[in-house]
């Protein structure tokens, strides 16, 4: 008889839940509603207390704070291995309340490659966000998509002088379209906060 493999959704280990007042499903079914939709930690409130969960909205913060790392180390498992086609951009956000350029990348996949928040837009930060991308994922571009921006040029030619630097327009389609999903997700918290000093 043939058996039928049933996906179970991830859980992180109990001891990551030690003194937490309520179960790990809530927790995790919390933050999973806050990461992958654009809700606000006052609507993540309202959900759970629908289903007869109270929750303070300054609970799913620290819930989120807590068990977001947890859930992106169990996401790697399912994504592809880093594609050798990025597309880069920066685009302009505020964070903790103040206007910063963030330098994102993604792959063909849609993967995110790697994210630096810079208070410059110039050679300098380009040049950071791609040496620290190429050197965390050791993998090196065949083709990296980028707007017309002079600065790329030059970094491109000196960290990856065998990778294509495609211009085109409408080439950087996909990470400006990732950018837009960025910013819908930014709107209902208003803002930006920091987690880390560098990468989200």
């Amino acid at each position: 008889m043939e058996s039928v493999a049933r996906s179970r959704p991830w859980c992180p280990p109990g001891s990551a839940f030690a003194g937490f007042r309520f179960p790990a499903e809530v927790i995790v079914l919390a933050v999973r509603w806050y990461l992958r939709y654009g809700l606000s930690y006052r609507d993540v409130e309202e959900l759970l207390a629908e289903r007869g969960i109270e929750v303070d909205h300054v609970t799913v913060y620290r819930w989120v704070q807590r068990f977001t790392p947890l859930l992106a180390d169990a996401a790697r498992f399912s994504r592809h291995a880093p594609g050798d086609r990025w597309f880069v951009d920066e685009t302009y956000v505020k964070v903790n309340g103040v206007w910063r350029y963030v330098y994102r990348a993604v792959d063909q996949y849609g993967q995110i490659i790697d994210v630096l928040v810079s208070t410059r837009r110039d050679a300098a930060a380009a040049r950071r966000f791609l040496t620290r991308a190429l050197r965390m994922l050791k993998v090196i571009p065949s083709e990296v998509v980028t707007d017309a921006a002079p600065v790329y040029r030059a970094v491109l030619d000196e960290l990856v002088p065998a990778a294509w630097h495609h211009v085109e327009q409408y080439a950087n389609n996909p990470i400006e379209a990732d950018h837009g999903q960025l910013k819908r997700r930014l709107r209902p918290m208003r803002d930006c906060r920091l987690i880390e000093p560098h990468r989200w």
